[in-house]
């Protein structure tokens, strides 16, 4: 079932939720939360939601065990970086004290993302199963998938932005599944959604298509991703969205066994990790079309950092 979101009460866990230097919002009407779906209600019904929504927040989606077993293993591997409390539970992910050298970091994380484990997880039988549902055919996960990872107390936050910004080579028919790997309440930072924003981008999306129709492909991408960002439309500045667009930011206090899966056209973005308890908040994106529509030739390599897209 489909519960309603409800509009966040002012002193909800007197938090102060921040992206970019920004109070993501003080005025309650700016804020919301995000619906939660039980994925019992069938597949046609979740694929109306999502074309609803723009997203769809599916609960316990994934045993909750194996989610954590994962985290535990990519701590483990990251434990040798210094990047966890020595002596704790890789599953716990409890950051150490001092910052780790970031490129060993960047190293560890770069062959996690290339193992045997990391690919199994993210190609789980019942995700692929299910995207071939909802898909309506052969499901193809692009190989280019990302871990993230967010040590608490620091700046870190994923600007406002929507996917088909980076996956203009292709259909525009891709599907994110967003997976938090462990439990992510809100003040660890998790993904927040501009409400409606789905209908937004497309919109935006054809008129700036019907203005550039002559220009050839190669420049019609650069067109576009110049557009919205010079534009102003993807922004740093969340609070500033919500009152131009007249719509509220959705957030979501996520557990280990959820997955979301969004359009991409929806604007998202993340917050800091103000976790008290100072966790490492941990995610992976990944990719679904259908294998007959196009495929953008720039996923068919393994995620690098730096590799601009």
């Amino acid at each position: 079932m489909s519960i309603s979101a409800q509009t966040v009460q002012t002193d909800k866990k007197k938090l102060s939720l921040v992206a970019n230097g920004k109070i993501l919002s003080t005025a309650p009407n700016r804020l919301g939360y995000l619906t939660p779906t039980d994925p019992r209600i069938g597949v046609e019904a979740i694929r109306r939601l999502y074309e609803e929504n723009g997203y769809v927040w599916l609960k316990g989606f994934l045993p909750r065990d194996e989610i954590i077993e994962f985290r535990g293993w990519v701590f483990g591997h990251m434990a040798a970086t210094g990047l966890i409390a020595p002596g704790t539970d890789p599953r716990n992910g409890i950051a150490a004290a001092i910052a780790p050298d970031s490129k060993a970091v960047d190293r560890c994380l770069m062959a996690l993302v290339r193992s045997a484990a990391y690919e199994g997880f993210c190609a789980q039988p019942r995700m692929a199963r299910f995207m071939d549902e909802f898909l309506q055919g052969i499901s193809y996960l692009h190989k280019r998938k990302i871990m993230r990872h967010v040590r608490p107390g620091t700046t870190t936050a994923t600007p406002a932005h929507y996917d088909l910004v980076y996956l203009r080579g292709g259909t525009s028919r891709v599907v994110t599944a967003w997976i938090p790997i462990g439990d992510i309440p809100v003040e660890m930072g998790g993904l927040t959604y501009l409400e409606g924003s789905h209908a937004i981008g497309a919109r935006m999306e054809r008129e700036f298509g019907e203005r550039n129709k002559d220009l050839s492909p190669e420049e019609r991408v650069s067109a576009y991703n110049r557009n919205m960002m010079e534009g102003g439309w993807v922004s740093k500045d969340l609070p500033d969205m919500a009152e131009r667009f007249d719509t509220r930011w959705l957030i979501a206090d996520y557990e280990a066994g959820d997955i979301m899966l969004h359009s991409p056209f929806m604007i998202h973005a993340s917050t800091t990790n103000q976790d008290e308890l100072q966790r490492l908040r941990l995610s992976t994106d990944i990719r679904y079309q259908n294998v007959e529509d196009e495929i953008d030739a720039r996923w068919n390599n393994h995620w690098s950092l730096g590799d601009m897209l």
